[in-house]
């Protein structure tokens, strides 16, 4: 482990106004979202898929960084350059998703712990050496009145803090995504004190796991009410909340944050995080991005639908939603991008657009 290298990856992935595209969807995922749609569920067609996202013109303009699946990063165009090869000449820099999905929590129903540990380093080993800088894993935590319990929060934290560690062993800056899932009708101050809680206990057992918060980056959700719940607050208050239960849980030593989507629309989520930048920004320790995955990919793969057709068109899509989101991390986002036929263009204390194509 070289503590220095760490930190600059982590400090490259969260620089600028970049942020992450999540690409990691479990295979049964990819498969579930592709049938919706009507679209063949088959390796070849998540391989055509995955490769109109990664070839996106100017992509590296907005995504900082890629997470894989185990399938994805063994995979290529179809001319044979490798996925990683081509997030690399474009500037992205490619990271991997290592848990092996939540599982329901013995004793503590409609409660999950994620699995992965076992054999994690020699798997973490093998991703360094197909060319992943970073890696990602996820827990979840469910809400209502008397959930999460507390043995579910220390299960998680636990189980994430151990990855980090060996994520840092083998070079590669941990993502620690800790999240508290929007489904239910629990309220907005519920979901804050739940994600504060989280968030101590996981940098508790991040501390106790030796683990270098300056080589890791934080996937949390934003604060929000539960889906459901009759109330749903502005995207001033919910930036609020987000940001300060965040400064009362995250070391400022780590250097970066980056938000989840979480089920959220693609304009809603570029709007709370555009919120957050506006209001907090010149007052925060780490920088805030996203690392969003159905919020940039559902336009491009609604376009898409698997014909070869419609790939440049279902880009577009696809690099608006990166253009809007980076957008927002300036501060500049405005609801009138929504306008999938203009690039966003940065300007100061403003944006202009313009009509334009991506070639």
């Amino acid at each position: 482990m070289n503590a220095d290298e760490l930190a600059e990856t982590a400090r490259a992935i969260v620089s600028g106004d970049k942020g992450l595209l999540a690409m990691d969807e479990s295979t049964r995922t990819c498969n579930k979202r592709f049938a919706r749609l009507g679209i063949p569920q088959d390796e070849e067609t998540r391989r055509a898929y995955r490769e109109l996202l990664v070839t996106t013109p100017q992509l590296g303009r907005c995504i900082s960084g890629a997470i894989l699946f185990d399938e994805t990063i063994r995979q290529s165009k179809a001319d044979g350059t490798s996925f990683v090869e081509v997030l690399g000449d474009a500037g992205i820099i490619p990271g991997i998703k290592v848990d092996t999905g939540a599982k329901d929590m013995a004793g503590h129903p409609g409660e999950k712990v994620t699995e992965g540990l076992d054999g994690l380093r020699e798997r973490l080993a093998e991703y360094s050496g197909l060319g992943a800088r970073f890696a990602k894993w996820r827990g979840v935590i469910a809400v209502d009145d008397r959930r999460p319990s507390r043995a579910c929060i220390e299960a998680n934290a636990q189980a994430l803090a151990r990855y980090a560690a060996l994520c840092q062993e083998a070079g590669l800056v941990p993502i620690v995504e800790p999240e508290v899932l929007m489904a239910g009708d629990h309220t907005l101050q519920r979901c804050s004190e739940v994600t504060e809680e989280v968030l101590r206990a996981v940098f508790t057992h991040l501390f106790a796991q030796g683990v270098i918060p300056e080589g890791m980056i934080l996937k949390p959700n934003m604060v929000l009410p539960g889906a459901t719940c009759p109330k749903q607050e502005t995207v001033e208050q919910v930036a609020d909340a987000t940001v300060n239960c965040l400064l009362r849980a995250v070391p400022a030593a780590v250097p970066g944050i980056a938000f989840l989507s979480g089920g959220q629309s693609g304009a809603t989520a570029s709007a709370r995080l555009n919120a957050m930048t506006v209001r907090f920004k010149s007052r925060l320790p780490w920088a805030l991005t996203f690392s969003f995955a159905r919020a940039i990919q559902q336009p491009a793969l609604e376009i898409w639908r698997g014909a070869e057709s419609n790939v440049s068109a279902a880009q577009k899509a696809l690099f608006h939603r990166a253009e809007c989101d980076a957008a927002a991390r300036r501060g500049e986002y405005d609801a009138a991008f929504e306008r999938g036929d203009q690039e966003i263009v940065p300007g100061g204390e403003s944006s202009v657009t313009r009509s334009v194509g991506i070639s």
